[in-house]
């Protein structure tokens, strides 16, 4: 009796062992299983890839075969060999070269021209303005001598009038062109001297006030201009339509006065006398 006790009890333990050992041999296939199943699909993605390179190998080949073709071809219908191709090819890049180079050099000529041009440019554009400069130096000095004029009051008129003191004045005046102008020099006490269309004589001096005495002879009719005064405008009538002429005198010593008698544009000239300025 106490054997089969013993026999019940081992039984139960034996059958635990089995079925660990076969839960143990499940987990072991099922792992081995699933590894191979891994390993299976990497190798399949590795065939695919290598398949591809394969054919992308391929296809490179058949390139560099059709590009050779394409270079025999090329090579036979221009006449030359394969290594004549080559070499004329390399010719014609050196000859690309060649030319890159002298277009780069005449490139470098042409703006080395143009600087010289543009320093020639240069000089003239400098030349110009000293001659602007002297232009407005002319002007300014113009415009110095303009002011240095007189303004006096004409003893007709009552006018303020522009008068010259010295001969550089009456050049401005004479460049404006609205009146004519007559220069004379009279020695006192000689005979009646021909101005324009009228006569004038000297017959008093006095340098030390500035004064003097004249006699106008316009239209057959003699005035007396008494103890003037130098740079004082004398004012007469003369001809059919009344012209306003007018003298001044800016010199005077004790044998001599110097001025100028100013006539309008439209006064007669006679023949004798001289071109007015």
């Amino acid at each position: 009796m106490a054997e089969s006790g013993e026999d019940l009890q081992m039984e139960p333990q034996s059958n635990a062992g089995k079925w660990i050992l076969i839960v143990v041999a499940i987990v072991v296939i099922a792992g081995f299983a699933y590894a191979q199943y891994g390993t299976h699909t990497k190798l399949g993605a590795l065939t695919d890839q290598l398949a591809a390179s394969d054919a992308q190998v391929r296809e490179l080949q058949a390139r560099i075969q059709n590009a050779e073709a394409q270079e025999e071809t090329l090579a036979r219908q221009a006449g030359m060999t394969k290594k004549e191709l080559a070499q004329r090819t390399a010719d014609l890049m050196a000859e690309q070269k060649a030319q890159a180079k002298r277009f780069e050099q005449e490139q470098s000529q042409q703006k080395q021209a143009i600087s010289e041009v543009s320093g020639d440019v240069a000089g003239v554009r400098t030349d110009v303005g000293g001659v602007k400069t002297d232009v407005a130096a002319t002007k300014a000095d113009l415009e110095a001598t303009k002011a240095k004029l007189q303004t006096a009051v004409g003893d007709l008129t009552g006018q303020s009038e522009l008068i010259a003191t010295t001969r550089a004045d009456l050049e401005v005046l004479k460049h404006k062109g609205d009146r004519n102008y007559y220069e004379f020099t009279l020695l006192r006490g000689a005979k009646p001297q021909p101005v324009s269309t009228v006569s004038l004589k000297l017959t008093k001096t006095d340098p030390k006030h500035g004064k003097f005495t004249m006699n106008v002879t316009a239209d057959d009719k003699t005035i007396e201009k008494k103890d003037r005064n130098i740079a004082e405008p004398i004012q007469f009538y003369s001809g059919r339509e009344h012209l306003l002429f007018e003298l001044v005198v800016w010199t005077v010593d004790k044998k001599k006065a110097t001025g100028y008698l100013s006539t309008p544009k439209n006064a007669p000239v006679p023949v004798t006398a001289s071109n007015p300025s």
